[in-house]
Formats: structure tokens, C-alpha cells, sequence
């Protein structure tokens, strides 16, 4: 029985010690810990903190690393500050400050850097002792210059020898820079909302040094600006609206391109590149709060996050050196999120959560719609037909105009009656706003250039013999032989006709196509008068030149085809079913038709049909004169006032041709007396010309 009452005893003893400890254990555990002491102390390169807690740490706190600015933070649960102070300065090595923030039961030690630097942490007894090292890489400490080019050593004097801008293919202002050497130092950084481009050691001519104003060129960039700064020339890039640049430098030209980017109000960060591109931070938190972590991102990157309350759990997370947005995309995929972006407000959200919430959305207001009482409002059409934007608007195809709504019009006074709900209404108007514009109009002038260069040259011969029993006489003074016969009651003269061919003639002339060529004659005779021969040679030599342009011009809007045109109609008979014939016409006309189109960047695109026909009345047909018939149909891209050549024909006859008589032709010598030679070298050249120039209203045509 004592030994029964003993074993109670003892176990009753122990019950109470046991219950005795684990209050204290638990009143231990209400009780917060608290941040006491924090000494820093630098070692080389390396920098040792040891932070001094009320009570041991039972596991390595969550911390995170922002690059730039270069600081470094450590999150406390269930830990107050018992410095008595939320800030403290140590400039020591990389170590400017140290800031310790408290909300609620969670402290925030944040360290400020002067670089990015990695951390070590070590748990040793009460305190925590961490140890700062410098970074192995410099990623996302980029200096504000960009070094583009090295300066290499050289003798000769380098200068900038011209400076073009252009505009890219996809809207980017591209600048040009020639440089007499290659070996030229470049830095590029952005200064305040400009791009400032420095050459090292360059000089920049007297020419060179102004203002480029290139808004016309519809680019990002509004203005270039070269001066000399000292012995280094200075170019300031001044952009507009969002924008990213790239440069390089291909032997002497040095490029740099300002390309504009299009806002995604659902992109998290701004930028044509593909990929992630925010600003790198680390995280490494061990089985923390999904909600605390979305937090300590929206604190970095300074945007309003809103997160629904059915978002939670619990998450680990090591990253190192990665962008913000691509860390957000990370933990929205591990825990089923997603998020809506409007402005700089952020709602992340389950998956399931957003669709039924843009889905019951998308159902109230279709239900308005179906109930929201109808307005009627009048439309004044200015540059537009009012039945053109009607079938815009009652076309089943299109969904401008609700299920309820209608347009009416009137012709007379090119108004638009449009009854539907106010949203649609408002959706009307805007659509109204952008078509009905003035047309712009384009000028546009072909010039039509025919060039002829003809030459031609002939040579012949006219042989003759012959004798005559007649009685000839010489004149003494004229030298003129000539025949005299009698014929009661009269006498005549005659000058013998020593080419006919009773006289032994050989007739091999000169036959141009145009002209009379000139001759030269020699007649040899006998002393008695009654043997001759006589010799002729003709030639000629032709060389012309001529040109002819046409220059038809015409106005028309934008995206509308004209026609201009001009000439004759030439009758011609035409037989009939019945035998009989009638008179018919053919058009001879010289025709521009044309349909420009204003690209968004200035340019024209035209599509052209030019036809110039000129009658042939040297060919003649049975039905007619002939029509020499020039034609051209294409379609072209010319910058406004520019000339382009949309046709070419270039045409070359050559002929060589001779005549003669067999045998004796071939004779050396006098084998020229024997032939007829003709040769001839034509050439013609056609050109046509077209120059588009945009009509404002400060242009004048002559």
C-alpha cells in the first residue's frame, strides 16, 4: 500500500514538472523575439555582420537581392526592433546603411549597398552572422554609359564625313554616321529623355554641326543634334513616346536605330524584344507565404498589387539574378494564378476565379444591352456619302450596330439617322470621326521622252558609151556640144542625150529615201565629135536627230482612278454582213491612268496604265493608216516628289547594202562604176517617266 502511494506521489510530481515546463515553453512561444545589437565589421573584400536576437532563431530568415539600386533584405517573423532606432550608417567597404522596418509582427532588415554583392548566412547560437562577398558578375549593374567601341591609337585625324537619316521598314529612325577611320571610340547613354551618342577624338565639320528637325519622317525620333564638344563630337537623339535602341558599326559607318515600341496594356514590362525584361532581383525564401512573397515584388517594383482574398498557400523559392516579371510568371504557374493588368494595377487571382468573373461580366452587359433604352442621334456627313457609312453599319457581317439598332439616311442633305443604345452610339461617332476625312490628293505628271538618231549615206554610178554619125559642134566659148538639125521651115539644136539607153547606158544611181543626192558628170569624146563617154556619180549623205515629249498630268484623291487622254480617231471602211461597207473610227491617243495610294509612312504606291499611239501614214493598209501603238501597265512604289522610270524600249536598224553588176562589180579599181551602195543606222529610244507629289494645301501647281 506505501509502495502504491509512493508511485502516485512520483507520478503526480512528474505530471506537474511537466506541466510546468511546457508553460514556460509555450509562454516562450507568445512572447515575439526581438532584434537587439548589429555589428559590422569589414575583412578584406568581404563584409561580417552579426545581428544579436532576444532569442535563438530556429530557422535562416527569407531574403531577397534587388540589383539596382543594390540592397539587399532579410525578413524576420514574429520579431521586433529592439534597437530603438529604424536606420544606422556604416560606410563600411560596400556598405553604406542599414535600415530595419517593422509591420506589425514582421521585421524587415533592409542593407544598402554601393554595388550588388551575394550574402551568406550562418545561425550560431542567438545571433545570425551574415557575410556580404562581392558579385562574380556586374548583371543587372550596368553603368549608365554604354562603351559601343574601344579607341584604338592612330595617327590620322578622324572626322565625321556626313550624317543620314532614313527611315526603317518597320518605323525606326535610322542614323548614319560616316567616320573617316573605324578605329573610333563611341559611347551611347540616355540622358534624361534623350540619347546622347559621344565620339572620342572626332571632329565634325562646320557643315555638320546643326539641327536635324525629322518629324516628317513619321519615326520615334523628333530631332538630331551633332556638335562639337571639345576634341569629341556629341550627337543628342531627342525620341517621342516609347521607345528602344540598337546600334552598330559596320567598317566606317556607325548606325544606330530608335525603334518605337507599341504598349501591351497586358504586358507587364514595355518592349519590342521577345522574353522577359524587367529588372533582375533574387529571392530565396523557404515555405513562405504565397501572399508575403506577392508582396515583397509589388514593393519592388512599385506597382499596385491587388490579390484576391481565396489566394494561398504557401511556396519555396531560390532565384537568382532573373527578371521581375519572369519571378511573378514563375509563381502564377506553380500555384494556378493569373492576373489582369490595367495601368499600373495588378489583380492576380485564381485561373477559375478571373474566367468566371470576366464571364459573368461579359453576361451583364449583354443583359444591359438588351434592356438599355434606344437614343436616336443625326450624323452630318462632310467628305463622305451618308449611304456609304449606312452600309458600313447595316452590313450583317459587322457587329458595330446592336441586334436593335438601325440607320436611316437623307440624300439631300447627306445625313445619317442612327438609333441605338448610348454605347453603340458613342462607337458610331468614333467610327465616323476616322472615315469622314478629306481625301488627299495626289498630283501626278508622266513624261513620255521618244529619241531619234538616223543616219544615212548612198553612193552610185550612172555609166554611158555610145557614137553617133550626126555632124556635132563645139562651141567655142561655152564649150557645149550640141546637134543641129534642119527641118524645113525650121532648124533646132539638140544637146545630145548620151544616158539613153540607145546610147549604151549603165544606170546604177543613188536612191536615198529622202532627198536628191547630189551628182558629178565627165564626158570624154572623140576629136570628129562621134565617140563619148560619159560617167556620173551620185551620193548622199544624211544625219537627223529628234526628240519628242509628251507630258500628260492629272489630280485625283487618294485610292481613286483617273483617266486623262488625248488624240485623234482615224476613219477607216469596214465591210458589212450585207457586202456593203461602212466607215469606222480607230483611236490614236495618248492616255494616263492611274490609282495612288498614300502608304502610313509617305510613300505612293501607283498603279499605271500609259498607252501613247502615233498614226503611221508612211504604212498604209488596204482598212487604213497603221497606228504605232507604246503601251506600259504596272504598278510601282515612289517617295512623294520623287521620279522613277517605269519603261524603257531601246531600238538600233543597221543595214549595209549594195548593188552591182556581176563580174565587173568586183573588178579592182574601177569596180565602183559597176555599184550602188546604201548604209544606213537608225536608232530610237523610248522612256517614260513618272513623278507622284502629294497636294497640300500650301502647294502650288504650275
Amino acid at each position: 500500500m506505501k509502495r502504491i502511494k509512493f508511485l502516485l506521489l512520483g507520478f503526480i510530481g512528474a505530471f506537474t514538472f511537466l506541466v510546468a515546463m511546457g508553460a514556460a515553453n509555450a509562454q516562450d512561444i507568445a512572447q515575439p523575439n526581438a532584434i537587439e545589437s548589429i555589428y559590422v565589421a569589414q575583412q578584406g573584400a568581404a563584409i561580417n555582420i552579426r545581428l544579436s536576437f532576444k532569442h535563438p532563431l530556429r530557422a535562416l530568415p527569407p531574403a531577397f537581392s534587388v540589383a539596382k539600386p543594390a540592397r539587399i533584405a532579410f525578413d524576420f517573423a514574429n520579431t521586433v526592433n529592439g534597437l530603438g532606432k529604424s536606420s544606422q550608417t556604416y560606410d563600411e567597404g560596400d556598405l553604406k546603411s542599414a535600415n530595419i522596418v517593422q509591420a506589425e509582427d514582421r521585421t524587415r532588415l533592409v542593407l544598402n549597398l554601393h554595388k550588388a554583392m551575394t550574402h551568406e548566412a550562418v545561425i550560431e547560437g542567438s545571433s545570425l552572422l551574415l557575410t556580404l562577398l562581392p558579385s562574380a558578375t556586374s548583371i543587372g549593374n550596368t553603368p549608365a554609359v554604354e562603351h559601343f567601341a574601344k579607341e584604338r591609337p592612330t595617327n590620322a585625324v578622324n572626322t565625321i564625313r556626313d550624317i543620314a537619316f532614313r527611315r526603317g521598314k518597320d518605323g525606326e529612325g535610322r542614323i548614319t554616321v560616316d567616320l573617316s577611320d573605324p578605329n573610333a571610340g563611341i559611347d551611347i547613354r540616355q540622358q534624361g529623355p534623350n540619347l546622347v551618342v559621344d565620339f572620342l577624338k572626332i571632329t565634325v565639320p562646320e557643315a555638320l554641326r546643326k539641327k536635324l528637325d525629322v518629324t516628317d519622317f513619321a519615326t520615334p525620333v523628333l530631332h538630331v543634334n551633332t556638335v562639337q564638344k571639345g576634341a569629341s563630337a556629341r550627337m543628342t537623339i531627342t525620341p517621342r513616346g516609347l521607345w528602344e535602341h540598337n546600334a552598330y558599326q559596320s567598317d566606317n559607318q556607325f548606325v544606330i536605330e530608335v525603334k518605337p515600341i507599341i504598349e501591351n496594356p497586358n504586358k507587364l514590362v514595355q518592349g519590342s524584344r521577345g522574353g522577359y525584361q524587367g529588372e533582375k532581383l533574387s529571392l530565396n525564401f523557404q515555405n513562405v507565404d504565397v501572399r508575403r512573397l506577392l508582396q515583397v515584388i509589388g514593393e519592388f517594383t512599385g506597382m499596385n498589387m491587388v490579390v484576391s482574398d481565396s489566394v494561398g498557400g504557401s511556396i519555396t523559392l531560390i532565384l537568382k539574378d532573373v527578371p521581375w516579371d519572369q519571378a511573378l510568371d514563375i509563381i502564377m504557374q506553380q500555384k494556378g494564378l493569373d492576373m489582369r493588368k490595367n495601368g499600373n494595377v495588378i489583380l492576380i487571382a485564381p485561373r477559375e476565379e478571373i474566367a468566371t468573373k470576366e464571364k459573368l461580366d461579359f453576361e451583364s452587359k449583354q443583359q444591359i444591352g438588351d434592356l438599355e433604352p434606344l437614343q436616336t442621334e443625326s450624323f452630318q456627313m462632310n467628305y463622305i456619302k451618308a449611304e456609304a457609312v449606312q452600309k458600313l453599319l447595316v452590313d450583317p457581317k459587322q457587329t458595330l450596330l446592336s441586334k436593335r439598332g438601325s440607320a436611316l439616311l437623307d440624300d439631300r442633305s447627306n445625313m445619317m439617322f442612327v438609333k441605338d443604345t448610348p454605347t453603340r452610339l458613342d462607337d458610331v461617332r468614333a467610327m465616323i470621326a476616322k472615315v469622314d476625312v478629306p481625301a488627299r490628293q495626289v498630283m501626278i505628271e508622266a513624261r513620255i521622252v521618244e529619241a531619234g538618231d538616223s543616219f544615212a549615206k548612198n553612193l552610185g554610178v550612172r555609166f554611158s558609151f555610145g557614137g553617133t554619125t550626126s555632124t556635132y559642134t563645139k562651141d567655142s566659148i561655152t564649150g557645149l556640144i550640141t546637134r543641129t538639125i534642119t527641118d524645113s521651115p525650121n532648124t533646132k539644136t539638140y544637146i545630145p542625150d548620151t544616158t539613153s539607153a540607145a546610147f549604151g547606158a549603165l544606170n546604177l544611181p543613188a536612191a536615198p529615201r529622202a532627198g536628191s543626192p547630189g551628182t558629178f558628170n565627165l564626158s570624154l569624146y572623140n576629136n570628129s565629135y562621134t565617140r563619148f563617154i560619159n560617167a556620173e556619180i551620185s551620193a548622199l549623205e544624211a544625219d537627223g536627230r529628234g526628240k519628242v515629249i509628251s507630258s500628260p498630268r492629272v489630280m485625283t484623291a487618294n485610292q481613286v482612278e483617273a483617266l486623262i487622254e488625248q488624240g485623234v480617231e482615224i476613219p477607216y471602211q469596214q465591210a458589212t454582213s450585207s457586202g456593203a461597207t461602212s466607215i469606222s473610227f480607230r483611236k490614236a491617243n495618248l492616255s494616263l491612268k492611274v490609282k495612288p495610294q498614300i502608304t502610313p509612312d509617305g510613300k505612293i504606291t501607283m498603279t499605271l496604265d500609259v498607252n501613247k499611239d502615233t498614226p503611221n501614214t508612211l504604212l498604209s493598209t488596204g482598212a487604213g493608216v497603221a497606228i504605232d501603238t507604246k503601251h506600259v501597265k504596272t504598278e510601282v512604289l515612289v517617295e512623294n516628289g520623287g521620279t522613277v522610270v517605269i519603261g524603257g524600249i531601246y531600238t538600233q536598224t543597221v543595214r549595209n547594202t549594195t548593188q552591182r553588176i556581176p563580174f565587173f562589180g568586183d573588178l579592182p579599181y574601177i569596180g565602183f562604176l559597176f555599184k550602188n551602195r546604201e548604209i544606213i543606222d537608225d536608232k530610237t529610244e523610248l522612256l517614260i517617266f513618272v513623278t507622284p507629289r502629294i497636294v497640300s494645301e500650301t502647294l502650288t501647281l504650275r
